[in-house]
């Protein structure tokens, strides 16, 4: 899989910018799916999207107009040009998509998480030169997201892409789905020829944060963007506070940098290699401080063993976060992340601690 390159699609539409995928959350009626259409036909967008199955988490809301939108999503195309695009949760909803010739299948992040899903997609979806978007799962599990599209290219297709839209998490933070960018530059890194998507507008939960969150995945040299966007979205039927303006949507691709894939010039190529060289250094002093700490941690297992005591100590475990959060929050870094390494290095120092006490 590794030695195909997925980005040939991409390539053949030869855009001057990154992909623009945009287009209200659900196809409410006709006319409001062509008037938008007809909108977005000024800005920088290339391809309409629509989702029109939307089975909400929980029933009695709008749950979209189904198949009886695919005339409306068809007469786009005609209309404007644009190429089109829906979201398809089973293997019918992938052959009707085939049937009204949808140029981009995207499947959603609550279908990825199950393989039985996937495969019958897959299996409907079989040897098809359409182009496939598979947004990465609820849950952080790269390996879930990387099962899901390689179902698909098992199947023989071969017009892959990929969507990161968040990811959920207990834990309420600024945004409604978490982002964890290291995932999706992991899923890059293992397939460096696969276009990754961003999907801003889910990531965010509310419209004010797409822009940064757009130049970020810009940064992290994403090859487009999918944002949610609506004539009138405050009164939009789902998602209303995600979706933005096509007006708003052009200040945003406008204000948007591209940078480049590398740095060229002699001053700054120099600069960043006595950067690099700095942050090698510290990478290895933090292995060999990771290390120390283990190696303490080990012998703290050994006393507990000997005391019969229990692994963990809830109290110390409370009191070394607690002070942990508020020194690096003084110290310049988020909350959030002292969290998350803490927590990390919490859990390997119990792994430690366990084999010695099991020993």
């Amino acid at each position: 899989m590794d030695k195909i390159d997925f980005s040939l699609w991409l390539k053949e539409m030869d855009l001057a910018h990154p992909l623009v995928i945009a287009g209200p959350c659900s196809a409410e009626t006709e006319e409001q799916v062509l008037k938008i259409a007809h909108e977005l036909k000024k800005t920088d967008a290339t391809v309409f999207r629509a989702g029109i199955w939307k089975p909400r988490t929980r029933p009695g809301n709008f749950e979209g107009n189904g198949a009886r939108a695919l005339p409306w999503i068809a007469k786009v195309k005609e209309e404007t040009g644009l190429l089109t695009t829906v979201e398809v949760a089973n293997a019918q909803h992938a052959k009707l998509a085939l049937e009204f010739d949808i140029d981009i299948i995207w499947i959603g992040a609550r279908t990825t998480v199950n393989p039985f899903a996937i495969q019958e997609i897959a299996d409907a979806l079989h040897g098809t030169d359409k182009i496939v978007l598979v947004k990465n799962p609820i849950n952080p599990d790269l390996a879930l997201w990387i099962g899901a599209i390689e179902r698909l290219y098992t199947a023989n297709i071969k017009n892959l892409g990929a969507i990161h839209r968040g990811f959920s998490s207990f834990k309420k933070t600024k945004y409604r789905n978490n982002p964890q960018w290291q995932i999706p530059i992991d899923l890059k890194n293992k397939y460096p020829t696969l276009p990754i998507i961003c999907d801003p507008s889910h990531i965010c939960g509310e419209r004010e944060g797409i822009f940064e969150v757009s130049q970020t995945a810009l940064d992290l040299k994403f090859d487009g963007l999918m944002i949610e966007t609506h004539f009138d979205p405050d009164n939009a039927w789902s998602d209303a506070k995600q979706q933005i303006t096509p007006t708003r949507l052009t200040e945003i691709t406008k204000a948007l940098r591209v940078r480049k894939g590398r740095v060229e010039e002699k001053d700054s190529v120099e600069k960043l290699s006595n950067l690099r060289a700095k942050i090698n250094i510290l990478d290895q002093q933090l292995i060999d401080l990771l290390s120390d700490r283990m190696s303490v941690a080990e012998k703290i297992g050994l006393v507990k063993k000997e005391s019969n005591v229990a692994i963990l100590q809830r109290a110390r475990w409370q009191e070394v976060i607690g002070k942990m959060v508020e020194e690096g929050v003084s110290s310049g870094l988020s909350a959030e992340f002292i969290e998350k390494i803490f927590k990390a290095i919490h859990q390997e120092s119990i792994e430690h601690q366990k084999r010695i006490v099991n020993s």
